[in-house]
């Protein structure tokens, strides 16, 4: 959500702010601007939309300078335009800022009437004439600055520069990343390390309550009691090169294709596959005493920790239970003496997950997450951390972070198996052989990407789509139909299959197409009989199943598709391909932004 970029060197600014932002995409954006000072003046373009508007206007009024700052913004005050794109800028000082400020209102009705005229609906523009207040006041701009910052309320990221100080970038950040990269005789910021990936490998996050001083020569970092501190810079293993789309058409299909990969350099950091024996690296939690695992998680990750359930209370028997983040914080929960809380989210910065992790600490809980991004926030925060390897996930729409995160609480449910002494080392072991088969079988699903592609064509013209399962199928239904509401724009709903007598029937007619994830296990026979009550309303059903399912009920479906028969325990992995794909290639009959869809952010950093 929103994107930050910020530059001191020798080299002209402004290609690197523009190549950073387009790094920036993926968070998702509906302006982009920058501002650089040239000769000692705040020189700002701005463009609605995307940056190839941005770019248009660059061609045609360019900008000097080797100082500036850049923002790819996700409206939240105001409506996307180009007088609400950031920077937000005067003759003394330019910001942009991830974030929101949620004491603006006060803030603009006190600097109103001390006669400040403001030019946006933005919440950001407030911090323009705060920091120009404590300027006219005679302060310097680190100070006038900190001093701006610490009126602020809410979560933020923001970046700074300032009329006739050339060596001089301001950061400061609560709540939203921020990171400094340290490069050669030149310093950068930017909201993650993939912005700065091509610029430096040497990276360094702010804490929480940071203000950083950026020249040339390095960074001053104040921290929230204006304490002098050092952060640890590390070498990041982001790749610079890492988010192109290769020969596919989009992200999204790229890293749709990239899970048989990416699950298995994820299973290869937790299973060996000679023993078949689940190692996990050292966690601050005793799972054979464990009273109770809460799990914490928004979009796409709740519903990974939905099926994780299933496995821990089957499997492990550990008491679970799923939250969404955002409503964790605010029904009082009482949480077991000596639980853990894990939190899984994909880029470890989703303020909703950090806040209730946050909270489940503070009320005695071990504080564990899954996340892609090592040097995230959640999991510089966490007691203990799996990583689940998927690399750079571009698409707004989550694909293998997803079905890596499946991957690690698969790992997981099995080591806290074997510490409860509810399985032997034969169970393990054929659970542990069950889930290495995935890589192979996921290459097998996508062999039938071309009659996904060919289904697709009636989920695109379709009004309203709903997808049905059982048990994990249940939270495969609500991933399906997550991923099709995203991208396609289309109406679509997951329903646990035995719901549809209580009151989802009502919706089936001959128009809708119904999506029915049925693998060959113990509830086989009930998903069957809830498909063949939709069929007799006239419900045109596409059949997810493996071929004895296929066998038994595919001549009832409109279509079918074979997915590989595999063990229960790791079928919502495999199932999670089609759905996926029939999302994807929807989309793209409809002429949809795949990549980044309307209105959505990749990565939620404001509640």
């Amino acid at each position: 959500m929103c994107g930050i970029i910020g530059i001191i060197g020798a080299a002209p600014a402004c290609p690197i702010l523009v190549d950073g932002l387009k790094r920036l995409e993926y968070r998702g954006y509906d302006s982009a601007g920058l501002a650089t000072l040239v000769v000692g003046r705040i020189e700002r373009r701005r463009a609605e939309g995307k940056i190839a508007n941005l770019e248009a206007v660059l061609a045609e009024n360019p900008l000097s300078g080797t100082t500036g700052i850049g923002h790819t913004r996700w409206a939240t005050h105001g409506s996307p335009s180009e007088a609400n794109a950031h920077p937000h800028a005067n003759a003394a000082v330019a910001v942009v800022h991830n974030g929101i400020i949620e004491n603006f209102q006060t803030l603009k009705e006190t600097l109103v009437a001390e006669g400040h005229v403001f030019e946006s609906a933005t919440d950001t523009e407030v911090i323009v004439h705060l920091v120009t207040r404590y300027l006219s006041q005679g302060l310097a701009p680190a100070e006038a600055a900190t001093r701006a910052v610490g009126e602020l309320a809410g979560a933020f990221a923001l970046a700074m520069i300032f009329a006739g100080h050339s060596d001089l970038v301001i950061g400061a950040r609560r709540g939203s990343p921020l990171a400094i990269g340290h490069g050669d005789g030149a310093m950068f910021l930017g909201s993650d390390a993939l912005a700065l990936a091509p610029l430096t490998k040497r990276i360094c996050y702010l804490d929480d309550g940071d203000v950083v001083e950026l020249t040339r020569d390095g960074a001053i970092i104040h921290d929230q009691a204006g304490a002098l501190v050092e952060r640890p810079i590390r070498e990041t293993a982001v790749i610079g090169d890492a988010i192109g789309k290769g020969n596919f058409s989009h992200y999204m299909l790229k890293e749709i294709y990239e899970q048989p990969t990416v699950i298995g350099d994820t299973l290869a950091s937790f299973i060996n596959p000679a023993s078949l024996e689940v190692s996990l690296p050292d966690l601050p939690v005793d799972f054979a005493a464990l009273p109770h695992l809460q799990l914490l998680a928004c979009g796409s990750s709740w519903h990974a920790a939905l099926i994780a359930r299933y496995w821990f209370e089957s499997i492990a028997r550990v008491p679970v239970e799923v939250d969404i983040a955002s409503e964790f914080r605010y029904r009082a929960p009482v949480l077991a003496e000596g639980g853990a809380a894990l939190a899984i989210s994909q880029s470890g910065e989703t303020a909703d997950t950090l806040a209730a992790l946050r909270l489940a600490r503070q009320l005695g809980q071990t504080a564990l997450a899954i996340v892609n991004v090592a040097e995230s926030t959640l999991a510089r925060e966490a007691d203990g951390t799996l990583l689940t390897h998927a690399g750079p996930e571009v698409g707004v729409a989550s694909t293998k972070a997803f079905t890596t995160q499946m991957t690690v609480l698969a790992c997981l449910a099995i080591a806290a198996a074997r510490a409860r002494g509810v399985i032997d080392h034969q169970r393990e072991a054929a659970l542990s052989a069950a889930i290495t088969e995935v890589p192979a079988r996921v290459a097998e699903v996508l062999r039938h990407d071309a009659k996904l592609k060919e289904l697709a064509e009636e989920i695109a013209a379709a009004r309203h789509v709903l997808f049905l399962g059982r048990g994990t199928g249940y939270a495969v239904a609500l991933e399906g139909a997550l991923k099709l509401k995203e991208i396609t724009y289309i109406p679509a709903e997951g329903f646990a299959a035995g719901e549809m007598k209580h009151g989802p029937i009502a919706l089936i007619d001959n128009d809708i197409p119904i999506i029915v994830v049925a693998p060959s296990d113990q509830l086989f026979e009930k998903t069957a009989s809830n498909m063949q009550e939709v069929i007799a309303r006239g419900g045109r059903v596409i059949f997810l199943s493996d071929a004895e399912g296929i066998e038994r009920l595919g001549d009832l479906a409109a279509a079918s598709v074979e997915i590989p028969a595999v063990d229960a325990f790791v079928a919502p992995i495999l199932y999670t391909i089609p759905v996926q794909l029939l999302a994807y290639h929807a989309a793209v009959i409809r002429g949809t932004d795949v990549d980044q869809p309307r209105n959505l952010a990749k990565s939620v950093t404001v509640e």
